[in-house]
């Protein structure tokens, strides 16, 4: 068996867990493959685009292109369509699918956090589609905290869902004044990430009305928001998670392999090692 070729493509792109988690889960499976990190021109994106699926077995797409490959799938599967993004790519048939849907959904079930209810998603940003798709597909009432100047994006979003979801409760507030009792709290701001370790999305006294947190951020591996979400006895999942399971997604992907929840556990615990050794301050 030759070896096998894949890659995550980006730009900028430079710090990412990607190489580190695939190769692990590679292991897993002794798949005979390597996983490399490509920053693709904006302005070369179609010959680049072209040019990897012939070379590669298959890759990920982070930002700014996982709405930009999408004329040049063959087709989108799952609900890559739905969310109008793709982040895994299979080159033999040229199709594309999202793989951070399942990322989202697994790690909360591994935190034993159920997704319905009420959820507040803090954010407008891309990733705020998956988080609010899967809560309206779990028919979940959604409530987005997002900053003024994001309105107008929440607002797309909001849209969006109800295509899909049309009997879907949608609430939009600006985040200093969102307020009430929710099931699950999702941050899908970068607000906590490592090196401001510091911040909180949202003030403390919220936290006490929320029955589950989950924080996308995963640098740290504890933010303040999940330390004061469990000092309030809510239940969290930090982001490391997700990244780990929608890793393991893409592969079940391109090779047809499987993966059992305790050696995925085991990556999580590796890939957070890994990003404390590498990616944090050293005290």
């Amino acid at each position: 068996m030759k070896t096998q070729h894949f890659a995550v493509i980006g730009h900028p792109i430079g710090h990412t867990m990607s190489p580190f988690i695939h190769t692990e889960l590679f292991k897993l499976n002794r798949i005979d493959a390597d996983y490399t990190v490509v920053d693709v021109d904006p302005e070369r994106v179609t010959a680049e685009i072209h040019r990897l699926m012939d070379e590669l077995d298959g890759f990920n797409v982070t930002i700014p292109f996982k709405a930009a490959v999408i004329p040049f799938m063959n087709s989108l599967e799952g609900v890559a369509k739905e969310y109008g993004s793709v982040n895994t790519v299979r080159s033999s048939d040229r199709t594309g699918r999202t793989t951070d849907p399942t990322g989202f959904v697994r790690a909360l079930a591994a935190a034993d956090i159920p997704l319905r209810g009420d959820v507040a998603i803090l954010g407008a940003g891309g990733v705020c589609r998956v988080f609010a798709g899967e809560a309206a597909r779990a028919g979940c009432a959604i409530t987005f905290g997002v900053l003024e100047s994001d309105i107008p994006a929440a607002e797309t979003i909001r849209g969006e869902i109800l295509t899909h979801h049309p009997d879907t409760k949608i609430t939009i507030v600006n985040i200093t004044e969102l307020s009430g009792e929710f099931d699950l709290l999702v941050n899908a701001t970068p607000v906590g990430m490592y090196p401001k370790v510091g911040n909180m999305p949202v003030k403390e006294e919220l936290l006490g009305h929320c029955k589950a947190v989950f924080d996308a951020v995963y640098n740290p591996e504890e933010t303040a928001l999940l330390k004061a979400a469990k000092a309030a006895g809510c239940k969290v999942q930090g982001g490391m998670p997700m990244l780990v399971w929608q890793a393991a997604a893409a592969q079940e992907i391109w090779l047809d392999v499987s993966f059992a929840q305790t050696d995925v556990e085991k990556v999580i615990a590796q890939a957070t090692a890994y990003m404390n050794e590498h990616f944090t301050e050293k005290k």
